[in-house]
């Protein structure tokens, strides 16, 4: 990573640490993958625990969560990395989601992230992201998001004292798809920290002034390019302003990862840029411009 900085220039005051995700390449293998993520020169590792859709599945992975761990802590070190995020997420957004009226899928999404946070642990991770919800049919908007903070506010006691944090990510078709909602979220949850997207509201039109309003909140950061109407796009179509994003990270004495996230799925249309280049281009304007 030194030689790398050199290379383009770093110059930073802040300590910037860069890592990939698993979930980046998902035609490769697993070891692969995080094999990839070295040669880039990144020096962490966001690893998705999506069900049926990333190279470890919760209900696999978790089923003896001792084993688990030591498997992939071992890979992922052997490879010169560390974890900086266990990101979980189940079949659905509506599958055992935080808030769901139901409360035997309340009783089974609890029991999931019990079972992920000990994961985390038994990993040496210190972060874990979550889903904030989303608004269910049937009831008012309030209701969902008053169930969702008393639910995430059940998670944070949890997690407390066990050296992860724990927080959500404010994403398109969540509970709180706008950095006012994400906000308003948090002044409800006194703990909760935020993995935060830019994307996720530039799809929608949203300006980066709007989304900075979260930064202070920020426990974990992704990166990639966006634009309005897509959530990815290549890095000379990117509408993000990553210098200031970088300013406001600073300002903010941000201590977490930047999570260099392009992702290759059918879903919004994220599997039409060319991963390893975008990554590239990416990893290399971050180390440019930190402040």
């Amino acid at each position: 990573m030194d030689a790398l900085r050199r290379h383009v220039g770093y110059t930073a005051g802040i300590e910037l640490k860069l890592a990939g995700a698993d979930f980046t390449f998902p035609l490769l293998s697993h070891d692969d993958s995080l094999r990839l993520i070295a040669m880039l020169g990144l020096t962490g590792v966001d690893i998705g625990l999506f069900e049926e859709r990333s190279h470890l599945y919760p209900s696999r992975v978790l089923a003896n969560p001792g084993a688990s761990s030591a498997d992939l802590a071992s890979r992922v070190t052997d490879k010169g990395l560390a974890i900086a995020d266990i990101f979980l997420q189940t079949a659905g957004f509506d599958v055992m989601t935080v808030n769901h009226p139901d409360a035997a899928q309340r009783r089974g999404s609890r029991e999931l992230f019990e079972r992920t946070l000990e994961f985390a642990q038994l990993c040496g991770a210190g972060h874990l992201t979550i889903l904030p919800g989303i608004a269910f049919e049937g009831e008012s908007s309030e209701t969902s998001l008053a169930r969702a903070a008393e639910e995430l506010a059940w998670r944070l006691e949890r997690a407390a004292g066990t050296g992860v944090t724990v927080s959500v990510e404010a994403h398109v078709g969540s509970i709180v798809p706008n950095p006012g909602a994400a906000l308003r979220l948090v002044k409800m949850t006194p703990g909760l920290t935020l993995t935060l997207d830019y994307t996720h509201f530039t799809r929608d039109g949203l300006p980066d002034a709007e989304a900075e309003k979260l930064v202070p909140h920020a426990s974990h950061f992704h990166a990639r390019g966006a634009a309005r109407g897509r959530l990815q796009v290549k890095f000379t179509e990117n509408v993000i302003d990553y210098a200031r994003v970088l300013r406001a990270l600073d300002a903010a004495d941000y201590q977490g990862w930047v999570g260099v996230e392009y992702v290759w799925q059918d879903w919004e249309r994220n599997n039409e840029v060319d991963n390893v280049s975008e990554t590239i281009l990416m990893r290399d304007f971050l180390l440019a411009n930190a402040p």
